[in-house]
């Protein structure tokens, strides 16, 4: 009997006690304790759990590296649990370098990863004292869950392979999806932010690339060196679209002004993906972060996450601001 007993007891005591969410057994971390750049928070609705991604690179058995994903959760995005390690870039992928940027969009019953992905294939030579410049581009997986297990629609690229892409984010209008991503400045000078249709399970493209603006477009995006425009490189990175609550569309993305990065807006004139595309003169956020992402909690109120600093490395970490949606525009509101 006395045996029974300690059973009930130990199982009530199971039962009342909050069940863990993986990775708690080590301590709660808050965001600055967590290094990160281009962070991506996923509200999962069904599992009332926010999913924060980060690029998690492992070694293969040869030795080389290989990109990888890992995963922070939170029940209410002060305490961070993790990081667990859900995605190895399959072995026989087109290219199977660091992953930069993972977003995870919940569309239509299943969790697609959209992620840049790098690799050691020269693109050009750097000038001396800089590393060459490799390939990288966009790949989109599928799972049934937000941490996985995520499996690719094929071994390459979602774009085409003759354009340096990265960043791709989705965008729903219509019943129809898109990928809107940047073409890279390193192979076009003037960065440039792309539109294509994709397939209804986006498993690949479903018509023509159209650009929609380059970097340069936006007045407070001064380039590389704004004394000379003419010698100037302009980055486009981190593009995320937000209809605001008087149904006008943004996009957020970041480049540089003066030297430091960058957040700024552009708003679509005919409240349609397609634009045109207006910038506005000023950026949304301009101390050294960037590459913006932006979500509504559980209880209604709408935010961004980016990191910052943007250098030096390692000491990047997720900023969370709340944001006022004015209707036309969006603001900082505890900045």
């Amino acid at each position: 009997m006395k045996t029974r007993i300690i059973s009930c007891l130990l199982f009530l005591t199971c039962a009342l006690t909050p069940f863990p969410v993986w990775g708690q057994e080590k301590e709660a971390k808050s965001l600055e304790e967590i290094p990160i750049r281009d962070p991506y928070i996923l509200p999962d609705k069904t599992s009332q759990t926010y999913y924060l991604y980060a690029s998690d690179d492992v070694k293969g058995s040869d030795g080389k590296t290989l990109g990888g994903l890992a995963v922070y959760e939170s029940k209410n995005l002060k305490q961070w649990y993790g990081p667990k390690h859900i995605f190895t870039l399959p072995t026989d992928n087109w290219i199977n370098g660091k992953i930069w940027a993972p977003e995870v969009h919940a569309y239509q019953g299943k969790y697609y990863l959209f992620a840049t992905i790098n690799s050691d294939i020269i693109w050009k030579k750097a000038a001396p004292g800089e590393v060459p410049y490799t390939f990288r581009g966009v790949q989109i997986f599928v799972a049934d869950s937000p941490t996985g297990p995520f499996e690719p629609f094929s071994k390459l690229p979602a774009l085409p392979m003759d354009q340096m892409t990265l960043d791709g984010t989705l965008w729903v209008e219509d019943g129809k999806p898109y990928m809107v991503y940047c073409h890279e400045w390193v192979q076009i000078r003037d960065g440039g932010m792309n539109l294509v249709e994709l397939k209804p399970d986006l498993s690949g493209r479903n018509g023509e690339i159209t650009r929609l603006f380059h970097a340069s477009s936006a007045p407070w995006s001064t380039g590389s060196d704004p004394e000379h425009p003419e010698r100037s490189t302009y980055v486009t990175d981190g593009c995320f679209l937000y209809q605001t609550k008087n149904k006008n569309l943004l996009m957020i993305w970041s480049s540089f002004m003066n030297g430091e990065y960058a957040i700024g807006i552009a708003k679509s004139s005919t409240g349609k993906i397609t634009g045109p595309w207006i910038q506005q003169p000023e950026p949304l956020f301009d101390k050294n972060g960037g590459h913006g992402m932006i979500f509504r909690s559980f209880d209604g109120k709408l935010y961004i996450t980016f990191h910052q600093p943007n250098d030096p490395a390692g000491l990047e970490r997720a900023k969370l601001f709340e944001l006022e949606d004015t209707g036309e525009t969006l603001r900082l509101k505890n900045q």
